[in-house]
């Protein structure tokens, strides 16, 4: 029985090889494929920027920056099913409805996975262009929550790590102190019983959620908040405890449990779908942290530095990836909501973000990983305007408030010109900055009128596909 089995599970390898080699093949040489991965941190605006990239690649008059769309090399773009049948497909069109609507709103935030085929017909270029008919690109979008994303950092971590670090952010904030009190006050000797292990779990889970509404982007284990169908089940009940335990104790199980969601949850989302990833975007908040304080800076630039490594940058040689060892080829580390500032203070945005990710991204270069940097608005829902206080000039948006619908001008204060003025206190451990108060408003989107052939007005969002795909359509 033993070997048949093995046989059976050897037989499957060499069908799922067979048949990977083969579609990698058939895309390779005719009709080549790239998967682009747009992953970011909660609140950073991932299905607003999947869903305007697709309607500004279909109806391309605002993408000027994109090589392919200024030389008139698309003769055609347009979405088709999505190859894996066992996906989701993005809901495109939903959430361009949301977006363009009489009245327009932001749609449900990514929870689960999700898939968009869009495709393009490239007028060859060169002398001989004329005498070949056009190729097809597919671009292949994989949309998926940053909470998942978070839990691959978790990989290299055993339990006894995780949860020293997660008690030791646990001591600094005051809204975690009922839930550290609970683990605190809890015997990790003790025999394990499940009523104990799903009180502790669901007083763990709302102190995620206070993190995650804090700013605060360390929230692992991230399906507690995304649970899906896994809700309730033992590998999804299990919480941080300072010391060991005998067999049959509560820490020896929740050890058990922790590796059993790296190795049933984590590792098959790993394999299944972020280790074949071509290029990648990561999306965040980087306003929004400012606003949160410098802790939620500090954390930022942690957790973004954490995910870098998992990308393993470098390009893949020919081979190694037709024999499915693919590695990221580019990364765009994109600082979304510009629109919530002047342009004038875009670069800065830019440089804040190009700073808290100084070390790895040069780890990712010097391994081949082309990376930038951008600050974007994937929607643009505000228009600049300059006001005088104080006999001094500010420059100011202005947009629908989300709260109330009431427009607003809204100053949200100086970035510096040196992005460690707010990287250096964040670093140290600072509770709150010393020369500035940063502020945000919640904008909605603004009604949007479209001549033929416009898409969604954005803030670069034609620089970040230039980056991203612009080499493929040329």
């Amino acid at each position: 029985m033993m070997i048949g089995r093995l046989t059976d599970e050897v037989l499957r390898g060499v069908d799922r090889v067979t048949s990977s080699v083969s579609s990698t093949i058939s895309e390779t040489f005719f009709e080549p494929t790239l998967r682009l991965g747009v992953t970011g941190l909660s609140q950073a605006g991932k299905t607003v920027f999947i869903t305007s990239l697709v309607a500004n690649l279909l109806d391309r008059r605002r993408m000027g920056r994109m090589r392919a769309v200024a030389d008139g090399r698309i003769e055609a773009a347009f979405l088709q099913p999505q190859p894996d049948d066992t996906l989701p497909r993005f809901e495109y069109e939903r959430h361009l409805g949301a977006l363009t609507g009489p009245e327009p709103h932001w749609p449900e935030s990514t929870r689960t996975i999700s898939q968009l085929r869009l495709s393009f017909r490239i007028r060859p270029g060169g002398l001989l262009g004329g005498m070949r008919s056009a190729r097809v690109q597919h671009v292949d979008i994989i949309d998926y929550p940053g909470e998942w994303l978070l839990d691959l950092v978790l990989l290299e971590k055993d339990y006894a790590q995780w949860s020293r670090e997660v008690l030791a952010r646990m001591e600094k904030r005051p809204f975690a102190a009922d839930c550290l009190a609970a683990l605190q006050s809890t015997d990790p000797t003790a025999r394990h019983d499940e009523p104990t292990a799903q009180r502790l779990t669901d007083a763990f889970t709302d102190y995620l959620r206070a993190a995650r509404a804090a700013g605060l982007s360390d929230i692992t284990p991230g399906r507690f908040l995304l649970p899906g169908d896994l809700a309730g089940s033992p590998v999804l009940t299990f919480v941080p405890l300072s010391g060991s335990g005998p067999r049959g104790s509560l820490a020896r199980e929740m050890t058990r449990r922790f590796e059993a969601y790296k190795a049933q949850v984590v590792r098959p989302f790993f394999r299944d779908h972020f280790a074949r990833i071509d290029r990648q975007v990561v999306l965040a908040d980087i306003l929004g942290a400012i606003h949160s304080g410098p802790e939620a800076v500090d954390r930022l630039g942690q957790t973004l530095t954490e995910l870098l490594a998992t990308f393993r940058p470098g390009r893949s040689a020919w081979l190694t990836r037709l024999l499915g060892g693919k590695r990221v080829e580019r990364i765009l580390f994109a600082a979304t909501k510009a629109d919530h500032l002047h342009h004038t203070q875009h670069t800065r945005l830019s440089a804040i973000m190009t700073a808290l990710l100084r070390q790895s991204r040069d780890r990712a270069d010097f391994a081949g990983a082309k990376t930038e940097a951008l600050a974007i608005a994937a929607l643009r829902a505000t228009i600049e305007e300059e006001h005088i206080r104080d006999g001094r000039t500010l420059d100011c948006v202005r947009g629908t408030l989300l709260e109330t619908g009431r427009q607003a001008a809204f100053y949200a204060g100086e970035l510096p010109d040196d992005p460690m003025h707010l990287i250096g206190p964040a670093r140290d451990g600072a509770a709150q900055w010393l020369e500035a108060d940063y502020q945000i408003m919640r904008f909605a989107p603004a009604a949007i009128s479209r001549k033929t052939g416009d898409g969604l007005p954005h803030i670069r969002l034609d620089a970040a596909a230039e980056f991203l795909i612009g080499d493929l359509l040329r």
